[in-house]
């Protein structure tokens, strides 16, 4: 049975040791709302937007492979279940072919049996296909949902 967790992926022209440093630098492309650091295995980092916060911190990192993101804490304000993303993990994943890179995207944990899963559907399709991907080909990504019709996060 295929996997329910919510997935996506990205091609871009840049190399895997450039896509795994991008990745990093979530304030470019995610929210400028950032505190710490999201580099190496044992960094912390916070996401913020408005009363929505969310605790990161790097369970994995393999150099142009993988990142594991787990969820420590989060307050998610318009759920019922607040902490839902706590225990979540989001799992980063890098391979090349042809000078392409793609990247591979896994939120393991938000499957759509969650309350959040179509809000934080549409907020990762935004963040990863379209800010993330442009952050990795243009080199400007579009935190902070700029450029968004919808204010989720």
């Amino acid at each position: 049975m295929p996997s329910q967790d919510y997935e996506c992926s990205i091609k871009a022209t840049a190399t895997l040791e450039e896509c795994f440093e991008k990745i990093g630098q979530v304030s470019e492309w995610w929210t400028k709302n950032f505190d710490g650091s999201a580099r190496k295995p044992g960094d912390a980092f916070t996401v913020h937007f408005g009363e929505t916060f969310v605790d990161f911190k790097i369970a994995e990192a393999i150099p142009s492979k993988k990142i594991v993101w787990q969820v420590t804490n989060s307050n998610l304000p318009f759920l019922k279940d607040k902490t839902e993303w706590n225990g979540t993990s989001v799992i980063w994943e890098l391979s090349s072919e042809n000078g392409t890179t793609t990247v591979a995207m896994i939120h393991r944990g938000l499957v759509p049996e969650v309350e959040c899963y179509n809000n934080c559907q549409e907020g990762w399709n935004f963040y990863v296909t379209n800010s993330l991907r442009r952050f990795l080909t243009e080199g400007k990504g579009l935190p902070d949902g700029k450029g968004r019709s919808k204010g989720e996060v």
